[in-house]
């Protein structure tokens, strides 16, 4: 972007803005056009020992004097209703809170009192907690909030004398991490920083040229721009001072499990795979508490795979080292079954948004098995199709009710937790009969070898019980950390994404999602609890359960049909999407559309957040289809 950041209409809070740091961020935010908030209680750098309203005062004054707008508040961040209430009664909303304030209490371990490891928490993280918890229903009704919070490396790497202010800083992070998760659905963004910067808290640990050196001036900039409308940045931890600014990020070894079916899990597997357990080589940079989880659910569920503590798995002899990718792309396994009747067809139509109300009975013919039309949506095919390619990458019972893979393709082992579904296709070859039997027979087609990650290709075949085809569907899968086996780098069996015409859209539909949508669509039979269970969806860092992907596909797909087909399922012929991002159950899908001939591209966002879910989509209608616009 270019242009100068600005903040007008906005209203800040600038916690223990009197000096150093928070003195800064206030008056750099009011010069670009905030309302400020100027908090600070005029006490000393160890806290307790009186108060001022001195500092406060000298700040507001310097901002109205630049022709800023500006109000002081005394108030101890104890007590961060007063805070916002300031905000609210000066300004009429708050946007912004920086969490600056802080004192010092520095002691050995065994010298800290109660008194000093308590005061400090209080100050930094209770008072950062309830000054923030204050603003944030606010910031939510707005629709707009930006938060900081302020940590250091005392906290991050540890710092003698400090164990009550590493203990406070540390937790700020925690609380930074969770507020991010919890807030960007209400486009409410929290960031934490580890300023470095000369201050009357540095002053008593740092030499006085030091101090005059690293100015709180050079922090400045990133907070502001952190709290601009500009930055899309979340759960974020930067270190910065004297204008160097660097993000810091989580870095785990791969680990080891430390038990097998024929090895127990003891003190003694722990400590024979403690080379791996500590080896950062081909470390991993986790985000979320989702990739830790990921781990443990394989370890879990891959008992009979898991490499045992002498370094080779279970039973394996061995065959398997490495990648052989003949091996896998030859490999044929046994067909499954599909049998399904109305209910099952109508299960689905209703999971991916079907309805009927007095005023639309169009979907009618989706959702009643007496209807004269009665038929199946196309992209149901996606359901038989699924069992099969579970059934090719084999499940345990415990993988089938989480939607973790257990178990890999002969010639190539890979690390299941980080298996991401990327990409889907299906062609209907004729429409899928309304009740009946489907075997299903599945291949891989390819591995692809993106250096970074490995990508499987693989088809699944569905023929009708006349043994003719009646569908084709795709699947492609992203392997995190699998690549660099030297294997082909681009596939011609992989079925290529599209991006949209570079004009406005020619149709455009937009239909709110149920906030029960995940737990109707789990019903045909991905019944991953991620998808319903609260506590479940935060250990994978998920705020709340998420949609599947393939739910947020078959909506899109029924817009089309809508829009080109009238839907008429005959004149749907194949479909092409690559999933981006999850969608919440309850909010709102908005499909575009572009038609050119007998391809319709489109995308697919959140109207909530504007992020787009589905990327490189298109319907490709039937030959014979001389379908337009319902416009």
């Amino acid at each position: 972007m270019s242009g100068e950041i600005r903040f007008d209409g906005r209203v800040a809070l600038v916690t223990g803005a009197g000096q150093g740091l928070g003195r800064a961020y206030a008056i750099l935010l009011a010069s670009r056009g905030a309302a400020v908030v100027v908090n600070d209680l005029g006490g000393g750098a160890q806290g307790g020992d009186g108060g001022s309203s001195r500092p406060a005062d000298i700040v507001v004054e310097a901002i109205r004097a630049a022709g800023g707008k500006a109000v002081a508040n005394y108030d101890s961040v104890e007590e961060g209703e007063k805070l916002v209430k300031t905000a609210l009664d000066a300004f009429g909303r708050i946007d912004i809170v920086v969490n600056n304030a802080g004192i010092l209490r520095d002691k050995s371990f065994l010298r800290i009192t109660k008194e000093d490891f308590d005061i400090i928490q209080r100050v930094h993280l209770r008072g950062s907690f309830l000054v923030t918890q204050a603003a944030f229903p606010h910031m939510k009704k707005n629709g707009f909030g930006r938060i900081i919070m302020t940590a250091s490396a005392s906290g991050m790497y540890g710092s003698y004398g400090q164990t009550n202010y590493a203990a406070a800083k540390m937790g700020l992070i925690g609380l930074s991490n969770t507020l991010a998760l919890e807030g960007v659905k209400n486009n409410i963004l929290c960031n934490t920083i580890a300023p470095m910067a000369g201050s009357r808290l540095t002053k008593t640990i740092w030499p006085q040229h030091l101090v005059d050196l690293i100015k709180p001036e050079y922090v400045a900039p990133l907070v502001a721009l952190l709290c601009s409308e500009e930055s899309d940045v979340t759960g974020g931890l930067f270190e910065v001072g004297a204008g160097w600014v660097a993000q810091v990020r989580w870095e785990r070894s791969k680990g080891a499990v430390a038990w097998s079916k024929t090895v127990p899990c003891s003190p003694e597997s722990v400590r024979d795979n403690w080379e791996k357990i500590t080896s950062f080589e081909d470390a991993d940079h986790p985000t979320s508490s989702r990739d830790t989880f990921n781990y443990v659910m394989a370890a879990v569920e891959g008992a009979d795979e898991v490499e045992s503590s002498s370094g080779a798995a279970a039973g394996d002899s061995g065959e398997d080292e490495g990648v052989n990718v003949e091996k896998a792309l030859g490999w044929r396994p046994a067909a499954s079954e599909y049998e399904y009747d109305s209910k099952e067809a109508i299960l689905y139509a209703l999971g991916v948004g079907c309805t009927v109300s007095d005023k639309d009975t169009s979907h009618l013919k989706f959702l009643y098995e007496g209807h004269d039309d009665f038929c199946c949506l196309p992209t149901f095919v996606i359901i038989p199709a699924q069992v099969c390619s579970a059934g090719l990458l084999r499940s345990s019972q415990l993988a089938s009710l989480t939607g973790m893979i257990t178990e890999g393709i002969p010639g190539f082992k890979f690390d299941f937790s980080k298996l991401l579904h990327g990409e889907q296709h299906i062609e209907m070859h004729r429409p899928m009969p309304t009740s009946g039997k489907l075997r299903c027979q599945s291949r891989i087609r390819d591995l692809i070898d993106k250096g970074k990650g490995a990508v499987i290709v693989q088809d699944v075949e569905c023929f009708g019980e006349d043994d003719q085809l009646v569908a084709t569907a795709q699947f492609v899968t992203f392997i995190v950390g699998a690549g660099g086996f030297g294997g082909p780098r681009s596939s011609a069996h992989q079925k290529p994404t599209a991006d949209p015409p570079k004009r406005s859209p020619d149709a455009v539909v937009t239909e709110k999602t149920s906030e029960s949508q995940a737990a109707l669509y789990r019903l045909s039979g991905d019944l991953n609890p991620l998808h319903i269970d609260p506590d479940f969806a935060a250990m994978g860092g998920f705020s709340t359960p998420i949609l599947h992907g393939l739910c947020s596909m078959g909506y899109a797909a029924r817009h089309v049909l809508r829009q080109y087909c009238d839907d008429d399922v005959t004149k749907f012929k194949a479909l092409k999407v690559r999933f981006v991002k999850p969608v919440l159950p309850g909010q709102t899908l908005k499909t575009e559309m572009w038609k050119e001939g007998s391809r319709v591209y489109f995308r697919c966002s959140v109207v909530e957040s504007g992020s787009v879910v589905l990327s490189g989509a298109y319907v490709d209608l039937a030959a014979s289809s001389s379908a337009t616009s319902r416009l």
